[in-house]
């Protein structure tokens, strides 16, 4: 995945979940965040970030913040669009026989509906950002969205579909999900229950370049 054009500034602040302050070659800007998560580890005031810049010249914000610099740790792409582009990259590159994103399932929209022979697979992806000691973890707030899907896949798989929940890593350096029950513990409870029903949990690592992600490594996570 390549985004169009990246600038580099430095996050000054962010007055709510879809906007922030950022310096920009001595320039305040307001930029539009593409998280709506907390993120509160990372935009910190000062931090390093990056940015692309929209060709759209009647947008509100000219600049999409993407990726910040944690200190001591190195580049995060927080980008939550992206996890979901670097996936269907991923799968296209695999011999599935066909591909679907958005797949209605139940009362949920599933990330992927993937069919290789007589096999049906369901996929739900979602992006790591929050990293602890050299693991990642997730979510980085509750997630009442994330639990519905997990119970749907759960009931899936006893259906005989094959099923995951894909972390997409969106850093380097880290090879761990682990559920963040201290935010929120019943994630990591239904995420417990849907494992014990045979639901994968897969980790994609990415390689965080200046303007792209991509996923470098699949592992199954036991």
């Amino acid at each position: 995945m390549k985004y169009r054009k990246i600038v580099n500034g430095k996050f000054i602040d962010r007055p709510n979940r879809f906007i922030a302050h950022v310096e920009i070659d001595g320039v305040v800007n307001t930029v539009h965040v593409k998280n709506t998560g907390r993120c509160k580890e990372l935009l910190l005031p000062g931090t390093e970030v990056q940015l692309e810049e929209s060709d759209n010249i009647k947008r509100k914000t000219l600049y999409d913040l993407v990726a910040v610099n944690k200190k001591g740790f190195g580049w995060i792409n927080m980008d939550s669009q992206a996890p979901n582009k670097v996936v269907k990259e991923w799968l296209e590159g695999k011999d599935y026989d066909y591909i679907k994103q958005e797949y209605k399932y139940g009362d949920s929209r599933i990330d992927f509906y993937m069919k290789k022979g007589n096999v049906e697979y369901l996929m739900e992806v979602k992006g790591c950002t929050l990293e602890k000691n050299g693991v990642g973890y997730f979510p980085d707030a509750p997630t009442e969205r994330g639990v519905k899907h997990l119970r749907e896949l759960t009931k899936a798989q006893k259906l005989g579909y094959q099923c995951a929940i894909a972390f997409v890593i969106q850093m380097e350096g880290v090879t761990e999900v682990r559920p963040n029950i201290e935010t929120h513990p019943e994630f990591g409870e239904t995420l417990e229950i849907a494992q014990k029903a045979g639901v994968k949990v897969i980790l994609y690592m990415c390689q965080v370049g200046r303007d792209t992600l991509e996923i470098i490594r699949e592992k199954v996570q036991e």
